[in-house]
């Protein structure tokens, strides 16, 4: 039985937390003892609770020196082979904590430091601690080959050192009977009538995943090219809420834009959508992404690293230039006008999604290289 000691700061719920509560419920029981490092309540330790055995930490404050002494007492008193992290945070202190411990370290790398969006100083300070640390980490996993090819080129780190695994979904089994009973149900909740063309963006709202530009967007589509009875959804919760709230007043749409705030019916609202739009600006490979071709609803995302690798342009998705609500309006009306295209292009995507980006598949590969870091230790599964 291996011991895998899962860390992960799940201050909000969101792509990478999915992520990992997918890998955690998949993992074979039987061969795998799962401990989980994190904050304890909310969506994430909900999800996982039956899986997986958790121990409340909290690492908000990157200077609190205690955890790195209590991550290392886990370590040994649980006796653990791999330490599993995701997020700056946890990556720096179970790197630390682990270092001169038996124990592999492998770190999912979703968005380096240096992406990140904070003040110069602490982006310097964050970066330091991000570079110094990295010689302790034994695999890093990305979950794209533009990220695969940061970390060897910028930061250095050996090829071998460095595993791409795509993220997965899990592949819808309802039936259409089913889907249009939650549409219906969505829909109603939202007061917005079936013949009502809804276009909806989901995420955290950050300055990364551009929804000002898709507020911007439908101010365009509002006034120079309306569509009737439209309106636009913005599920999600976040520091810019307030921001963008204001943005759709200030243009005068403040009544066609919806903020539902944070949603755990992700699969629901998307079978309530006509069009999904991703306007970010950076990613790593949004899970969001994924969920929205599986339950086949026509997706726009913008041309940039990570989503590129996802999605075909013209084949499985539409890709629009970042930062441009033009575009991104054009790209609507010309979805909204030819409904044949729209209709080839979901099917294409299920079609994709099921054959490229399975979970089980991605669980799979997850075991796979657990497997080749504990025969290197001798011990057996």
């Amino acid at each position: 039985m291996v011991r895998i000691l899962f860390v992960i700061e799940n201050v909000f719920f969101g792509g990478g937390e999915r992520s990992f509560s997918q890998i955690i419920n998949s993992l074979d029981k039987s061969q795998y003892d799962i401990f989980v490092a994190c904050n304890p309540g909310g969506g994430f330790s909900d999800r996982i609770k039956d899986s997986a055995k958790i121990i409340p930490l909290s690492l908000k404050n990157l200077y609190n020196l205690n955890n790195f002494r209590y991550l290392s007492q886990i370590i040994q008193q649980r006796n653990i082979d791999i330490v599993h992290s995701q997020g700056l945070r946890s990556d720096f202190f179970t790197r630390m904590a682990a270092r001169d411990k038996r124990v592999f370290i492998v770190n999912t790398i979703v968005m380096p430091p240096e992406g990140y969006d904070v003040n110069l100083l602490q982006k310097a300070l964050y970066v330091s601690l991000d570079r110094y640390s990295e010689r302790f980490v034994d695999k890093f996993i990305v979950v794209s080959e533009a990220l695969k090819n940061r970390l060897i080129k910028v930061h250095k780190v050996p090829a071998d050192k460095v595993v791409r695994i795509y993220n997965g979904v899990e592949i819808s089994s309802e039936n259409r009977e089913q889907r249009t009973e939650n549409r219906i149900k969505i829909r109603k909740e939202l007061g917005i009538a079936e013949d009502v063309r809804l276009v909806g963006t989901i995420g955290r709202l950050v300055w990364q995943k551009g929804f000002k530009y898709f507020i911007e967007a439908a101010k365009i589509l509002d006034t120079r090219c309306p569509i009737p009875d439209t309106r636009y959804l913005i599920v999600g919760e976040g520091p810019l809420r307030g921001k963008l709230e204001s943005l759709a007043g200030r243009l005068g749409i403040k009544e066609r834009v919806i903020f539902t705030g944070f949603r755990s019916d992700i699969k629901e609202i998307l079978q309530a959508l006509d069009i999904f739009v991703l306007p970010s600006i950076r990613e790593g490979q949004p899970i969001v992404l994924l969920e929205a071709m599986a339950e086949g609803v026509l997706i726009i995302a913008t041309d940039i690293e990570g989503v590129k690798e996802t999605i075909q342009n013209g084949t499985t998705g539409i890709l629009v230039s970042a930062q441009d609500p033009m575009a991104l309006a054009r790209a609507i009306i010309e979805t909204f006008d030819n409904r044949e295209r729209s209709e080839k292009i979901t099917r294409q995507a299920k079609l994709a999604v099921n054959i490229e980006f399975n979970i089980k598949d991605k669980v799979a590969q997850y075991q796979l290289l657990y497997e080749e870091l504990v025969a290197q230790s001798g011990k057996e599964i």
